[in-house]
């Protein structure tokens, strides 16, 4: 029997739903769970407390689309108020706003969970069946030349004048039209998001998805969850209402995401018995650079990033522990022009000469990968909703400050004639000769205009309960029917974009419940 999305106004009073499987949010990790166990004829209910938005809704409006598909308009931001937080909040999650990066969880990640925090199980060679199959999937390869737009296409020239190692970045699309508006959700269903895969593949299969629906009190004993209580969205005022639901399940899946899941576990009292629940957060904050030229760059069209520099994924360090540089990727920026606008930190005449030009800015955006031992904490504030206490600690800091380094001498390399730091002290680089500057630039909160795209940590998987949330099969430490799907697993951050680790291991996670439920 064929699945059915109910939306808030199709749950107009209380009910109680029955299933073999509950699972709590609708993007990479929980509608790829959801989509495997359905696979296996379990009867699957999917919880989304964002709304539903098939493609025929898009409009390719940035103020439009950022409303429907990013959680709080894209306006939460870390505690210090420095650093705004992205997640989806819709079905289909953050994949459908994502930029489709899809890479594999490089083998020296791996071998780090395993050895420094015991995670086993998820090794390449137990991960690499799922990739394969995911990658006929999503449709994932390499970013042909095609797609390769014109800052890409600068990205690689200047990587390759440097020296820098660099590769074209697995994608996941198909028949891509390169419109430039992925952030926008994809109108045309090239971009292989969770909303155009695994949740149809799962409702096809009986899967059931209950849209605007909010998870609120897991009711447990003894070590068994006997029952969820949720909430419906009124979506239109975007309010949650008195309609309460009732879900009856023998699992419970929590893959609400890297910001929300350990927050909801954190609502359940579970902080007691398991000391590690909202730590080891990383959040990917990345910095960005503007640069003027004197062709057309048209930074918003075809896909955004084509091309990626690896030369510096892993931080480098000298005999003595110090920090030398590295500790990122390095991407072709891709932003449209309001916001391109908004990340200008200009006004008057200065901003007027960028802007009037703004077919000329090109730009480039680093993904940094956290520092373990620097990593933050998930919370909860005085509302009861999820707080982000971030150290940027001197590792931190250093990372970022090489970040802008490299991507100015790349953009200086490849013909760019001033530069604009996005970030409140508005640094201006005229020649490399400025590069300097770049040592005195304060990293404070507000002092970098950076979003943080990729959550992880909060509930990461580990021994026990005194070191970790979950352990090796995704199971909460203590309970027999309560597991965790999503980037709040990993011990650290993955040094790479998330989302296709995060289908992976919920394929490990969906064989481990498939076992349970027998």
């Amino acid at each position: 029997m064929t699945g059915r999305i109910y939306q808030w106004h199709d749950l107009t009073e209380a009910q109680t739903l029955h299933a073999d499987v509950c699972v709590i949010g609708s993007g990479c990790g929980g509608a790829t769970v959801a989509k495997k166990l359905a696979e296996a004829g379990h009867d699957v209910v999917i919880l989304e407390r964002g709304g539903y938005y098939p493609e025929s809704t898009f409009d390719q409006s940035e103020l439009g689309m950022n409303a429907k598909l990013s959680a709080d308009r894209s306006m939460r931001a870390s505690a210090d108020g420095g650093t705004l937080l992205l997640s989806g909040h819709n079905v289909g999650g953050a994949s459908v706003h994502y930029w489709a990066d899809s890479y594999r969880t490089p083998e020296d990640r791996l071998q780090l969970w395993a050895e420094r925090y015991g995670v086993t199980g998820h090794d390449l060679a137990t991960l690499t069946p799922a990739w394969d199959e995911l990658t006929t999937t999503h449709n994932v390869h390499p970013a042909t030349e095609e797609y390769h737009n014109r800052m890409n296409r600068l990205l690689r020239e200047g990587a390759h004048k440097l020296g820098w190692e660099g590769h074209p970045v697995p994608q996941a699309r198909k028949h891509c039209v390169k419109s430039g508006h992925c952030m926008q959700g994809c109108v045309y269903r090239a971009k292989q998001s969770q909303l155009v895969t695994h949740i149809p593949q799962a409702l096809a299969l009986g899967a059931r998805v209950y849209a605007d629906v909010e998870a609120r009190t897991l009711v447990w004993e003894r070590g068994r969850v006997r029952r969820l209580i949720a909430r419906v969205v009124h979506r239109p005022s975007n309010r949650v209402s008195d309609i309460e639901l009732a879900i009856d399940a023998r699992v419970y899946v929590v893959a609400a995401g890297g910001f929300y899941s350990a927050p909801f576990l954190l609502k359940q009292g579970l902080r007691k018995q398991l000391p590690m629940l909202g730590k080891n957060f990383g959040m990917n904050p990345s910095a960005m650079v503007h640069g003027l030229y004197d062709e057309d760059i048209v930074l918003w069209r075809n896909i955004p990033a084509a091309f990626g520099v690896e030369q510096f994924r892993l931080a480098r360090y000298d005999d003595a522990g110090r920090y030398v540089e590295g500790g990122y990727l390095l991407m072709a920026n891709q932003i449209q022009p309001g916001l391109l606008g908004g990340m200008m930190p200009l006004m008057g005449e200065a901003l007027g000469e960028w802007m009037g030009r703004m077919k000329n800015i090109g730009g480039t955006i680093a993904w940094i990968d956290d520092p373990a031992d620097e990593l933050g904490e998930l919370t909860l504030a005085r509302d009861g909703t999820p707080k982000v206490e971030y150290p940027y600690g001197p590792q931190t800091q250093a990372i970022l400050r090489d970040t802008i380094r490299k991507q100015a001498q790349l953009q200086f390399a490849v013909g760019a004639r001033k530069l604009l730091v996005a970030g409140a002290d508005a640094l201006v680089l005229d020649s490399e000769a400025d590069l300097a500057k770049i040592d005195a630039l304060p990293i404070r909160a507000g002092g970098l205009y950076m979003a943080a795209p990729h959550p992880s940590g909060g509930c990461i998987m580990g021994r026990s309960a005194k070191d970790s949330v979950t352990d090796s099969t995704h199971r909460v430490h203590g309970f027999d029917n309560l597991f965790v799907a999503d980037s709040s697993v990993f011990p650290t951050p993955v040094s790479v974009d998330p989302s296709f680790t995060i289908m992976a291991f919920s394929y490990v996670a969906a064989r481990h419940i498939d076992a349970y439920l027998g």
